[in-house]
C-alpha cells in the first residue's frame, strides 16, 4: 500500500494546497483533474473579486514551496480577483518541478472503490488499494484518496423544496448559474432585460450589484426569508471591509429602488410565455427574461457511493463535523477549529476536504480547507501530534448564509 500514490481528486485551492503538503513530506501522489489546467473552476468565476485579502488566501506550505523558487508573494492586503488567484498563486504553484509531473488534466473520476471490493466486504479492506477509475475506463490503484473536487458543478435547484421547480427543467434556457460575468462576457445576456436573481448569499449579492450597473436592466431580488438582514451581514462592523461594503451597497440600491426586494418568496413553478419567464410562489408572480440561480451548491458522492461513508443527514457532511459548521449555529468566522478526526469516514484513507466536507452547509473559508489539507496529509505520513494539533485564524464574519460560490475553492466567505 505504501508504495502506491495518494490520489488527490482536484486542482483547485485547496486540492493543490495537499499537494503542497505531500510534496514537503515526501509521499507520492497524484492529482487528477477534469478541466484542461489548473483552477479551472476558480476561471469560471474569475471576473469577482474576493472580499478577503490575499494574506487568507494562500496555503502555508503552497507559500514555502514557491518562495523556494522565487516566487514573489502578492501583497497580503489587496484583495485578488478568482483570475488573480489562477494566475498569480495557483497556476506558479502547479508549475513548480517538484508538483507539475503529478498533476494530470482532462482526468474526470467517475468512480472510488477498494480494488476487488464493494461496500459489503470487510475482510482485508484496510488493506485493500482504492481503485480509482476515470471517465477513459483507465483505473488507478492508490493508498488514501483525497476529494478535493468541490460542488461547484451541483448547484442547488430553484425550487424552494429542495427539488425543481414545476416548469423548471422546461426553462432552463432562461436561467444562469450564480455569478455570471453581467459586466464582462455576459453583458449582451443581461443588458436592458428584466432580470430576477434568486437566492440570499454572497454571490446573488455580487451579482445583484453588477446589474445594477447595466443602463436599461430591470432587477429584481427574490428571498424565501422575510428579512434580507442576514445577506446585508456585518457591514461597517464586518472584519473584511470588501465582504461589509458588499452589504452595504445591496442595501443602497435596495432602498433607491434600483434592485427591487421580494422577500418571502419561495419558487413552485416556473412558467415560459410569450413574454418572457414567469416565476410563481402560489400567490404572487414576477415576470422575467432572465433568472440568476444563486441558490446554493450541494456535494455529489455518487462516486464514493461503493465506499463506507457516514455522512450527517442533513448537511452531507462527515457526523462529526457537522455540528461545528451548522449555519443555524454558525457564520464562517465563527466555525472551531477541525481536522483530520472530523474529516474521518468508516472508510480508512478516505477524506473529502475543501468546500464538498461541508455538504450544504455555506460556512466555508479558503483557509479552513488549507488547514483541513495540511491535518489530513500529516495524517496520512503518520504524524498525528501536528495532524490533531488543528488552528484556525478567521476573521469574524458578517453572515454567511447560503450560496457558497466566492472564495478560490467555492466557499462563501472567501
Amino acid at each position: 500500500m505504501n508504495d502506491l500514490p495518494v490520489v488527490v481528486i482536484g486542482a483547485g485551492p485547496v486540492g493543490l494546497a495537499a499537494a503542497a503538503h505531500l510534496t514537503e513530506r515526501g509521499i507520492p501522489y497524484l492529482v487528477l483533474e477534469s478541466g484542461d489546467g489548473p483552477a479551472a473552476t476558480v476561471r469560471q468565476w474569475g471576473h469577482v473579486r474576493l472580499f478577503s485579502p490575499w494574506r487568507f488566501d494562500t496555503d502555508t506550505a503552497a507559500r514555502r514551496l514557491l518562495a523556494d523558487s522565487g516566487w514573489v508573494e502578492p501583497d497580503p492586503d489587496v484583495l485578488p480577483t478568482g483570475d488573480d488567484l489562477a494566475d498569480d498563486y495557483l497556476r506558479p504553484l502547479a508549475d513548480l518541478p517538484a508538483v507539475k509531473p503529478n498533476l494530470r488534466y482532462d482526468a474526470r473520476v467517475v468512480a472510488v472503490t477498494r480494488v476487488g471490493l464493494d461496500r459489503l466486504r470487510t475482510a482485508g479492506r484496510d488493506t485493500t488499494p482504492f481503485l480509482v477509475r476515470l471517465s477513459t475506463g483507465e483505473d488507478i490503484h492508490a493508498r488514501a484518496v483525497v476529494d478535493a473536487s468541490g460542488t461547484w458543478w451541483t448547484r442547488n435547484v430553484l425550487g424552494a423544496a429542495g427539488i425543481p421547480a414545476h416548469g423548471e427543467a422546461a426553462a432552463a434556457s432562461t436561467v444562469d448559474g450564480a455569478l455570471p460575468d453581467v459586466l464582462g462576457r455576459d453583458r449582451d445576456r443581461f443588458a436592458g432585460t428584466r432580470t430576477v436573481v434568486v437566492g440570499a448569499g454572497h454571490s446573488a449579492a455580487n451579482t445583484l450589484l453588477s446589474l445594477a450597473e447595466l443602463p436599461g436592466t430591470s432587477v429584481t431580488w427574490a428571498i424565501r426569508s422575510g428579512s434580507p438582514a442576514r445577506t446585508y451581514g456585518g457591514e461597517s462592523a464586518d472584519a473584511l471591509p470588501a465582504r461589509g461594503a458588499l452589504g452595504a451597497r445591496l442595501r443602497e440600491h435596495v432602498e433607491n429602488g434600483t434592485v427591487t426586494l421580494v422577500t418571502g418568496f419561495s419558487v413552485q413553478r416556473i412558467t415560459v410565455t410569450g413574454d418572457g419567464v414567469e416565476l410563481s410562489d402560489g400567490t404572487r408572480t414576477i415576470v422575467a427574461d432572465r433568472i440568476v440561480a444563486a441558490t446554493g451548491y450541494r456535494p455529489d458522492h455518487t462516486i464514493a457511493s461503493e465506499l463506507r461513508l457516514d455522512l450527517d443527514p442533513v448537511l452531507g457532511s462527515t457526523r462529526a463535523l457537522a455540528p461545528l459548521i451548522d449555519p443555524n449555529e454558525h457564520s464562517c468566522g465563527t466555525v472551531p477549529p477541525h481536522g483530520v478526526d472530523e474529516l474521518t469516514h468508516p472508510e480508512p484513507g478516505y477524506y473529502a476536504i475543501g468546500v464538498k466536507s461541508y455538504g450544504r452547509a455555506p460556512t466555508f473559508l479558503l483557509a479552513t480547507g488549507y488547514e483541513q489539507a495540511r491535518s489530513v496529509v500529516a495524517a496520512l505520513a503518520g504524524d498525528w501530534d501536528a495532524a490533531r494539533d488543528v488552528r484556525l485564524d478567521l476573521p469574524e464574519t458578517g453572515v454567511c448564509n447560503s450560496n457558497p460560490v466566492v472564495d478560490g475553492s467555492g466557499g462563501c466567505c472567501g
